[in-house]
């Protein structure tokens, strides 16, 4: 399957008014309602909360990247966040594989350094080609990758090997540690974290290239 057009924001999310960002960030029926459909790929009850995306923030240096990818968007507070945190002239390609996140996502957050992807973090090279985009500086991923099937792990984990640039930063949040499985043998050892203001509470790895 091609990738589809990418989003056509209407303007900057940081012109946003808060609470129009506190609202486009959050979703819990929506999220709710997408892991009854899809526990495998969702893999949690609840969006991420503030304290997390925080955390996913610093851990993957967004502040200073240049080009960003997110896996697996949920209803978009990870990517509001992110968004809230890049530089003007930065760019994230967000992708998400569920039709209705999807569409959520590009309803709620608009933002002319976003590029939206409906397809499979499988595809992540060809996706980065599609929307322009070289090695990245950061990839942060909430895919739980202990219900994935085996090969497509691998495949993913390999994908964000070559995605990154030199010292590019993978973060992952995870329930389970199966993520360590897959990405170690790509990236090496992960620098592991707890994030107990979540629910439920994550293990957050990164790993730098």
């Amino acid at each position: 399957m091609s990738p589809p057009p990418a989003g056509q924001p209407a303007r900057s999310l940081a012109a946003a008014p808060r609470h129009v960002l506190a609202r486009a960030g959050r979703g819990g029926p929506a999220f709710l309602w997408g892991f009854l459909r899809h526990p495998a790929r969702v893999g949690s009850v609840a969006p991420s909360s503030a304290c997390l995306e925080r955390r996913l923030v610093r851990e993957a240096q967004v502040a200073q990247a240049g080009a960003v990818v997110e896996l697996g968007t949920g209803t978009g507070g990870t990517t509001a966040a992110l968004l809230r945190a890049m530089r003007p002239s930065a760019r994230l390609l967000a992708i998400e594989l569920d039709p209705q996140f999807h569409h959520h996502v590009a309803q709620r957050v608009r933002d002319p350094r976003l590029h939206l992807a409906l397809d499979s973090a499988e595809r992540l090279d060809a996706l980065l080609a599609a929307h322009g985009l070289g090695a990245v500086d950061a990839i942060v991923s909430g895919i739980p990758f202990s219900t994935l099937p085996r090969l497509a792990a691998d495949r993913i984990a390999a994908s964000v090997a070559r995605a990154l640039k030199p010292g590019g930063r993978f973060v992952a949040y995870q329930v389970r540690a199966s993520v360590e499985d897959y990405v170690g043998p790509y990236l090496g050892p992960a620098q592991r974290a707890w994030e107990w203001m979540n629910v439920p509470p994550v293990r957050v790895f990164t790993w730098v290239r």
